[in-house]
């Protein structure tokens, strides 16, 4: 019985956690240049231009409404104008977009999905994602791969 409700205060208190994280104006995503480092927490990606959009996907069930900051403003305050990023998720999986296939519709770095902020558990804090719905060319194994979530960092490369 003593386990268990260690196990239940672990779980109250991670979950707790991470919405104070998100919350508190701490760092949720780096993003590093060269020798370059920008910092932003969920409070300064809300001051950027924002994007929304509705799609399904094929992680989760029906019409999602994503709330973010279209990836090329981050790429543009960033001062690169040609190369790769490598989207880094916190677990380190990472994937690669090349900079010429990043446009002002697409992809997003989704902060809030239906209305409410995205826990660690549920493909957050911050998720790229794209418009899937609206064109075929969103709906490729490529664009699948490169939907990253539980993004903490971008290297420009």
């Amino acid at each position: 019985m003593k386990h268990v409700i260690s196990g239940v205060l672990l779980i109250v208190m991670a979950c707790w956690s991470s919405a104070v994280v998100a919350e508190s104006g701490s760092v949720v995503l780096r993003v590093q240049s060269g020798d370059a480092l920008q910092e932003y927490s969920l409070a300064d990606l809300r001051e950027m231009p924002v994007m929304d959009f509705e799609t399904t996907t094929i992680w989760t069930e029906g019409l999602q409404h994503f709330v973010g900051v279209p990836l090329a403003e981050l790429i543009d305050r960033s001062g690169v104008t040609s190369g790769t990023i490598r989207a880094h998720a916190v677990n380190e999986y990472a994937v690669e977009i090349d900079l010429d296939e990043i446009t002002a519709n697409a992809p997003m770095v989704a902060y809030e999905r239906n209305g409410t902020m995205m826990s660690l558990r549920d493909k957050g804090p911050l998720w790229i994602v794209y418009p899937y719905d609206f064109a075929t060319e969103y709906r490729t194994e490529k664009v699948y791969t490169q939907s990253i979530w539980q993004l903490h960092r971008l290297s420009v490369q």
